[in-house]
């Protein structure tokens, strides 16, 4: 079906493609027998595929990564789609438009996308209103958390605070996203003394729950050795549930895409096939470093089964996709269970 719709999709400009599919989505398991075919089409049903990490259980170890419903209004139809889990988010204490259009690319030479996103969101408060009407059974969802791009660096504590309290009753994991490049500034956050502070500061507010829940780190593919070790350092001393590697990259090394054309579409995060090999480099750095205790959530660059058998092999516990399924349709999460278990 989805190599149907593609060629469709692909004449649209990127970002209206994606609404597009999203609000089909929605329409389509609305029809009354459409969610089992669906079912029937893309979840894989095995004992074999769960995982218990964070203490929670994981149907299969295949999840969607945060920016694909960043407000939270399309999980309850994507759950139909074959995740394990689903990460919504970024989200941010006060909704925000995010950077002007165009900000978002197609580079279908390199099965990879350009985004300039920044944080676009209806706050959390709309989040937490859609979030209040429930939820699937058994769907396990995160919530990634953010700063508002007026808020200063000083004062970033306060922000993701804010969105981790709102958050708490309703998602089963959170994310503190420090890592994207399209806010000005916020990668700073990933020096260690802010960063120690800001998660031992979301630590202090988990521990006053009568349950806490597992609170990761999303980190950047373009940190280098030293920077890892104090990410390795700070993961330790925090006791923080687990590390998400990666987030998108900065770099535009080894591209098909004519270096003009790459040129034209200027800054952004790159993500889809050409981050795989950055992407594994870092869970392989953080698995060697961390131990074997701390799960690790892989993504970047999974655009097929392989690609995900590789980031598991590196040491990742589970994995989340994203711009594959832009190329590959929601197969590929099918794919990529039938996989594992053939494996």
């Amino acid at each position: 079906m989805y190599e149907v719709l593609k060629p469709l999709l692909f004449s649209l400009s990127a970002e209206t493609a994606h609404k597009l599919t999203l609000k089909l989505l929605d329409f389509a398991v609305a029809i009354p027998g459409t969610k089992s075919l669906f079912r029937k089409w893309y979840c894989v049903n095995d004992s074999r595929l769960r995982r218990k990490v964070f203490g929670l259980d994981f149907p299969n170890p295949v999840g969607l990564a945060a920016g694909f419903d960043k407000d939270g209004k399309h999980f309850r139809a994507l759950a139909n789609l074959g995740f394990g889990f689903i990460e919504i988010g970024t989200v941010t204490p006060v909704g925000q438009s995010g950077n002007p259009k165009p900000r978002l690319f197609r580079l279908p030479q390199d099965d990879a996308v350009i985004n300039r996103m920044g944080f676009n969101n209806d706050g959390v408060e709309a989040m937490v209103r859609r979030l209040k009407k429930g939820k699937p059974a058994n769907l396990i969802i995160g919530g990634n958390i953010g700063k508002n791009k007026e808020t200063p660096n000083e004062q970033a504590v306060a922000d993701y605070g804010k969105c981790f309290e709102a958050l708490f009753p309703y998602v089963d994991y959170f994310v503190v996203n420090v890592s994207s490049p399209n806010t000005p500034n916020l990668r700073a956050l990933q020096d260690k003394k802010p960063l120690s502070e800001l998660l031992d500061h979301l630590q202090e507010l988990n521990k006053r729950k009568a349950v806490p829940k597992p609170i990761l780190l999303k980190i950047s593919p373009d940190l280098n050795p030293s920077q890892l070790d104090d990410i390795v350092a700070i993961v330790k001393e925090t006791g923080i549930a687990g590390v998400i590697a990666t987030n998108t990259t900065i770099g535009r090394a080894g591209l098909r895409t004519p270096e003009k054309e790459v040129a034209e579409i200027g800054p952004g995060g790159l993500s889809g096939r050409p981050l795989r090999e950055a992407a594994t480099h870092v869970i392989r750095y953080l698995r060697k470093n961390l131990g074997d205790s701390v799960p690790i959530i892989g993504v970047g660059g999974i655009v097929s089964a392989k690609d995900a058998l590789e980031k598991l092999e590196a040491g990742a516990t589970l994995v989340q996709v994203y711009t594959g399924l832009i190329y590959q349709g929601p197969g590929l999460v099918r794919r990529i269970n039938e996989a594992l278990l053939a494996r």
